[in-house]
């Protein structure tokens, strides 16, 4: 082929599907099932049977920590340490890939190393991060494929405050890397970094406004703003919004300052010269010759006092190397006032501190400089609550670092989800209730003889089987909490959340409970096992044979083991799978269905089955027929699939709510009613491909056992303690 070149590329690099260029670009309104496929097999460059929980047990855990220990005091020319320790590094590493965990929908945290991707790894708040992450890469090319980069970030941190004097709460390995960006994660809608704050919130000076599931308050940082609300220092509106931002991460109050604290106790901010335009381009806008790095320091000359990243400059304390109490020292016993950093950022300086009281230079020793505080810091004095809370701090040390190494934990482990994920020597045998925990289930009682109570037992199959998928449906993937296990649809807050039907749930919690007792069997178990018998009634009355798999063990929480507050944030806002919807919302059924999804970990094919599936089982929301299409309700059938398929319907918008009438198009007469999150099925491209091949003559069977298989795998979504 003989091409021309002139002004461009012949090649069309994937056209108008490139990542560049997806589908939603030319059509905004259409469904992007991307994100049930982000971390594919495709993008996977391990071996198929590869284990990373069975690697990662066998790992020399010792060997691992005393390697990152030895790191922090071998400063590298390329990228010298502060006071020769790369702690205070290791720590802002561990701490800013954690530290993009929020609760509202279990998103962004360590648990999955995603910091190594963009947009987290060019965050303005991540500059210079990329060479702490050099840093490590000895470590981690030692020790491969069963120490993950998830895992090693966070020890990292870890291994810093073990080397500065602080007994830390405790390390859990057992992290899986993925191997590309997360694509599922809203971050904002902001066009441009550190955007104004007010785009996030319906009103800046009531912090709580800030629109879900956002968490920290501008685009491209961790949490707040150093230099103040919108940059605009004043501690106590600063108080606030730490406040806020904080507590969307799951922290409390004393948390809160305990993290503040302790995390300023270390390190130093940078931002000796210059300007924010003085370092070059973050490390995807770099150039190939760059190989990753970012932010390149081409006045650095050498010296770790030097560096320019955030643009703040100097240390917290007199020993930024050392875990002690100095930052109280100083913040308390000191008046502060305003100033700007030599970078012009907004900064706070100590009034007549003597000299000899400073912190020395970072890099000469002989040299001293006043030491800093940002806004956050200040609003750890001027903020009645968190000064109380510091006080409380400095009167009893050893409490202060108690909580923090607590808190610290929390931070770097609350994505993880329960304690059965974490593996290693370092797991702490206490168990925290921010942990979920579940006590271990039976597994010694007679299924078959549960089973036949729960068959005689007068409930619906569509009873049993919606009450099985709510108490399942609330697992996230994103942090791995909820879940079936725990049958915490039994405890406040979940027994009166609207989507489960708080008068139809409890009849059938009351049956059920009284099963559990009779048999010894736990009630989540119970719960499970319900609807698989309501399943395979349902599969009967249509036909066919295909038993639904069952495994037992899963345990019974109390109400002493949940924190019904933090799980507030798992209610079921939407459910497309029982065509509900609490109340209207800026996006359609649809799409919130596709979050949904995604949390639980299924694909676009098992979407479409289980909801197919659901719809002629009759388990709609308040008995919805929105959706139903069928004449055989309570049947396992693919009637969904043939009657949406079938070109002898036609589909009609009615009024303005979102409804649809489908008819007869020949007659005219209405046969179904349906919503968007069902007609989608039929219009989207990709899902009207699954939908046709469950829709085939040949396929009705293989429906059956689709639904059983997608079934199965939401009910063990949270089955930790099955892992290898």
């Amino acid at each position: 082929m003989n091409v021309e070149v002139k002004g461009g590329c012949p090649f069309a690099h994937g056209g108008n599907t490139s990542l560049e260029k997806p589908v939603t670009k030319w059509w905004p309104k259409a469904l992007n099932l991307d994100i049930l496929h982000q971390h594919g097999a495709r993008t996977n460059p391990m071996d198929a049977d590869y284990d990373h929980r069975s690697a990662a047990k066998a790992l020399d855990h010792a060997a691992v920590k005393a390697d990152v220990k030895a790191l922090m005091t071998e400063s590298q020319d390329w990228w010298p340490a502060d006071w020769g320790h790369y702690g205070g590094l290791m720590i802002r590493l561990a701490w800013h890939s954690a530290g993009s965990y929020r609760m509202g929908d279990g998103r962004g945290g360590a648990g999955s190393g995603n910091i190594r991707f963009a947009p987290l790894n060019s965050w303005p708040d991540n500059a210079s991060l990329d060479k702490a992450r050099r840093l490590l890469w000895p470590v981690k090319k030692k020790y491969g494929n069963a120490l993950s980069w998830a895992d090693l970030i966070i020890l990292s941190g870890n291994m810093a405050y073990e080397t500065m004097g602080l007994k830390t709460f405790g390390f859990g390995f057992g992290r899986a890397d993925i191997w590309g960006p997360e694509t599922d994660i809203n971050w904002g809608l902001e066009d441009e970094w550190l955007a104004d704050s007010a785009n996030r919130y319906e009103d800046l000076d009531t912090p709580s406004t800030m629109y879900n599931p956002l968490a920290s308050v501008h685009m491209g940082l961790i949490y707040v703003n150093p230099e103040g609300v919108n940059g605009v220092s004043d501690p106590a509106r600063s108080a606030l919004h730490v406040r806020e931002t904080f507590a969307r991460m799951a922290m409390n109050d004393e948390e809160t300052a305990a993290l503040t604290c302790g995390g300023h106790t270390v390190g130093k901010a940078h931002g000796g010269g210059g300007a924010h335009d003085s370092i070059g381009a973050e490390p995807e806008g770099a150039g190939v010759e760059a190989q990753g790095f970012g932010w390149a320091n081409p006045g650095q000359n050498g010296k770790a006092s030097d560096a320019f990243t955030s643009g703040i400059e100097g240390a917290w304390t007199a020993n930024p190397t050392q875990w002690d109490m100095g930052y109280f020292d100083y913040l308390f016993n000191y008046e502060w006032e305003q100033t700007k950093s030599p970078a012009g950022a907004n900064q706070w300086r100590p009034v007549d501190m003597p000299e000899d009281k400073k912190p020395v230079d970072a890099t000469d020793p002989s040299i001293r400089h006043d030491p800093m505080m940002t806004d956050a810091d200040m609003a750890m004095k001027v903020d009645p609550i968190y000064n109380k809370i510091c006080q409380k701090f400095m009167a009893d040390p050893d409490y202060f670092a108690d909580t923090f190494a607590r808190a610290w934990f929390k931070l770097t482990h609350r994505d993880m989800g329960p304690k059965a994920n974490y593996l290693g020597p370092d797991v702490p045998s206490e168990d925290l209730i921010w942990q979920d925990p579940i006590p271990a289930g039976s597994t010694s009682y007679d299924v078959d003889a549960v089973k036949a109570k729960i068959a005689d037992a007068g409930l619906s199959a569509a009873d049993l089987i919606a009450t099985a998928w709510d108490s399942a449906r609330t697992y996230r993937g994103s942090d791995k909490r909820g879940g079936a296990n725990g049958a915490r649809i039994r405890l406040a807050p979940q027994k009166d959340w609207a989507a489960n039907e708080p008068q139809r749930l409890d009849k059938v919690l009351k049956a059920l409970e009284q099963i559990a007792s009779d048999t010894g069997a736990s009630i989540a178990d119970v719960i499970v096992l319900a609807g698989n018998v309501g399943l395979e009634q349902s599969i009967k009355a249509a036909g066919a044979k295909v038993a639904v798999p069952f495994t037992p063990g899963r345990g019974d929480a109390t109400d002493e083991m949940t924190d019904a507050e933090s799980f507030s944030v798992l209610e079921p806002l939407a459910d497309g799978f029982r065509n509900y919807q609490k109340e209207a919302y800026a996006v359609g059924p649809e799409e919130l269905m596709l979050d949904r999804a995604q949390l639980l970990g299924i694909t676009a094919a098992e979407m479409a089955v289980l909801l197919g599936g659901m719809r002629v089982l009759g388990t709609n929301h308040g008995g919805s027929k929105h959706g139903v299409f069928t004449d055989r309700e309570g049947q396992l059938t693919n009637d969904f699939f043939v009657n949406l398929t079938d070109m002898n319907n036609s589909w009609h918008p009615v009024g303005s709510d979102g409804l649809f009438e489908i008819r007869d198009r020949s007659s005219g007469n209405v046969k179904w009613t349906a919503t968007s999150a069902d007609l989608v099925f039929g219009s989207n491209s990709i899902l009207r491909a699954y939908a046709e091949v469950y829709a085939q003559d040949d396929n009705s069977e293989k429906f059956v056992r689709d639904f059983v298989a997608a079934w199965t795998k939401v009910m063990n979504a949270d089955r930790f303690d099955l892992q290898a």
